[in-house]
This record gives structure tokens, C-alpha cells and sequence, in this order.
């Protein structure tokens, strides 16, 4: 799909099946782009189909990245088509889970949200503040505020008096327009009203939520450091013994990772994060180039390219959440100690 193809003029179902064909071409990327094929089927209104590709995923033999935020989504897809005993159950797991990344938190929220659960919206929203953000010095990761604004969102709708997280909600929020008037739950739906100032008071609010969404949809992809894992990193340099040079060992690149992150965050560089590189997806990164895997200058362009396709994982890591190295370590008494940089 081209991106200047208008959202009216999409046919989601064959834009489904295309990213299902690109899947099996590039299993480096096949859960982001099942993903995205899910999605589709989703907007297609054949939500049955939606759910086997979840189910694909969570039974793969492959390791998955976001396996908490795969269960939401179908948590939320099945409730959209009648399954709702099943979402609830999968609702409680995931909170019993305790994901650290906020994205699962935030959809099956807002699933309990759209079905009028508002009760238990809130206390999920709070859940999963309470657990990523508590301790953590302000301002917190982008990647939370979604989790503020929805829990701000639904507390207005309970009439629920304001507590340290929404104001922290509305000290995040950039709109022009607060949050307490785009959540107001009196809020009238003048588009229908005959009322001229009413009219434009609306389209104000449409076109301050029209901005927040566009900036989200153009926020940039991180500034991106490529990671090596042992057996990756030791195949590529089997194979291509001149980038001995550039990594003399395993443990001196993970230490040159997190050295290089902390360099770039204290110039002021914002959005960062960690790509992480496959043998194989390189080479084919480097013919494409019509280059050499041995050309040092092509590591950046594929940390690059990888970040752009969505592969970066934001650094630092989450309160709490395991060390990017992948040594199953928190990161704090891994790589983000006093000294990380010895593993």
C-alpha cells in the first residue's frame, strides 16, 4: 500500500494478504508485519481471521517480542465479535502478567473502556501506572503517556477528583486545548448544532485531537545503536574477519553499546534505542546496497534501516524490565549500573 493511498481506498483484505506473503519472505520481521495484516483483517470486519493470526503467533515455535501485546490485541478483537468470556480471561491474565512494556496495559484498558467498563478501565490504567512509573523520575518515557491520557480520560467519565497522575497527565499533555475539556464528559457533540460558536468550539477540540494524533504518526524513529548477539556476532565475524576490528570481543561490544547511549543521552539527544542485528538479514541488507557485509560504513545504514522499519527497542529499558544484552537481568544491575559496562 502506497503511503498516500487514502484510508477510503484501501482494500484491507488484500493489504491483509500482502503483508501475510511478506511475512513468509522476511521472518525477521513476521510478527510486526502479522501484526499489521491483523489490523487490517480487523478493518476489514473479519475479525474471525483477525484471531487466527493471533493464534498463529502466540503458537510459534519463534520466540516473540511483544507476546503480552499479541494476547491484547486479541483479547480486544475477540470481544469486538462476541467472544467476551474468553477476552475477560485473557484481560486477567495479562494484568496478572504484569507487563512492562505499556502497550498491552493501554489496549486491554481501553477494551474494557469501549465496552463500558469503566470501573475496571480505571483500575487497569492505574494498574499499569503504578507499576511502570512509580519511582520514575519525570518526566517518564513517551511510550507511558498514553497510559496517563487514558486513565485521565476515564477518571473524568467516573467524576473522579483529580490525583497527582492526572496532573501529571495534564503537565504532559502539549494540545492547546486541556485534557479536562477534551475528556469533559458533558461535552456536547455540537457538530450537530445549529449554534455557531458551538460549531467552532467543536472544531477546535477535532482539530487540537487531529494535531495529537498527527504527531504521534510522525514521531521519529530512535536514534538507533546496533546489538550483536553472541551467536550472531561471532557467525558475522566467522564469516567477515575483518570486522574483528571493529569488535574485538562480545563483551567490549556490549560495553561500546551502552558507553555510546550514554554519550548520545548526555549531548541532549532524545529518542533512543537499540536495534538488533541477524547475520542473514544483514547480508541481504548489504546486496541491496550492492555492497559488502565487510564494509564497516554499511553497519550504521542497517542499524538505520532497522529502526525505520520499527525493529528499535527504546532505551533505557523500562523500570524494572530485563537488560537490552539479553543476559535476563534487570537492566539496572546489568548494563545500567554504576558498572554496567562489566559483564
Amino acid at each position: 500500500m502506497r503511503p498516500d493511498t487514502p484510508a477510503e481506498n484501501v482494500d484491507h483484505t488484500a493489504e491483509a494478504a500482502r503483508l501475510e506473503r511478506t511475512a513468509g519472505l522476511y521472518p525477521e520481521d513476521a510478527e510486526a508485519l502479522l501484526l499489521q495484516s491483523a489490523a487490517h483483517l480487523e478493518l476489514a470486519g473479519d475479525r474471525p481471521a483477525a484471531t487466527t493470526l493471533y493464534d498463529r503467533l502466540l503458537s510459534s515455535s519463534d520466540s516473540l517480542e511483544n507476546p503480552h501485546l499479541i494476547r491484547a490485541l486479541k483479547a480486544a478483537n475477540l470481544w469486538e465479535y462476541g467472544h467476551e468470556a474468553e477476552a475477560r480471561a485473557i484481560i486477567d491474565g495479562i494484568r496478572a502478567a504484569a507487563p512492562r512494556d505499556p502497550a498491552p496495559w493501554v489496549i486491554v484498558a481501553e477494551s474494557l473502556e469501549s465496552h463500558d467498563e469503566l470501573e475496571a478501565a480505571q483500575k487497569t490504567f492505574t494498574e499499569g501506572v503504578t507499576l511502570l512509573l512509580a519511582d520514575v523520575p519525570e518526566p517518564p518515557p513517551h511510550s507511558s503517556h498514553p497510559l496517563l491520557f487514558g486513565r485521565h480520560r476515564v477518571r473524568r467519565m467516573l467524576g473522579a477528583a483529580h490525583d497527582d497522575w492526572d496532573v501529571l497527565a495534564d503537565t504532559l499533555h502539549s494540545s492547546p486545548v486541556p485534557l479536562d475539556e477534551l475528556h469533559d464528559p458533558k461535552r456536547v457533540w455540537s457538530l450537530g448544532s445549529d449554534n455557531p460558536a458551538e460549531l467552532q468550539a467543536e472544531i477546535s477540540r477535532l482539530r487540537a485531537e487531529l494535531g495529537t494524533y498527527r504527531e504521534e504518526l510522525s514521531r521519529p524513529f530512535p536514534v538507533a545503536v546496533l546489538h550483536w548477539p553472541t551467536g550472531e556476532l561471532a557467525e558475522l565475524v566467522g564469516a567477515y574477519p575483518t570486522l574483528s576490528d571493529e569488535y574485538p570481543s562480545h563483551e567490549e561490544h556490549l560495553a561500546t553499546i551502552e558507553a555510546s547511549l550514554r554519550e548520545l543521552s548526555a549531548s541532549g539527544t532524545p529518542n533512543l534505542g537499540i536495534v538488533t542485528g541477524t547475520v542473514p538479514s544483514y547480508e541481504a541488507f548489504a546486496a541491496s546496497e550492492a555492497s559488502s557485509p565487510a564494509d564497516t560504513d554499511l553497519l550504521p545504514q542497517y542499524a538505520t534501516t532497522l529502526a525505520a522499519r520499527g525493529r528499535a527497542v527504546s532505551w533505557p529499558p523500562e523500570r524494572g524490565a530485563g537488560c537490552w544484552c539479553g543476559s535476563g537481568v534487570a537492566y539496572g544491575g546489568c548494563h545500567g549500573g554504576d558498572r554496567g559496562n562489566v559483564v
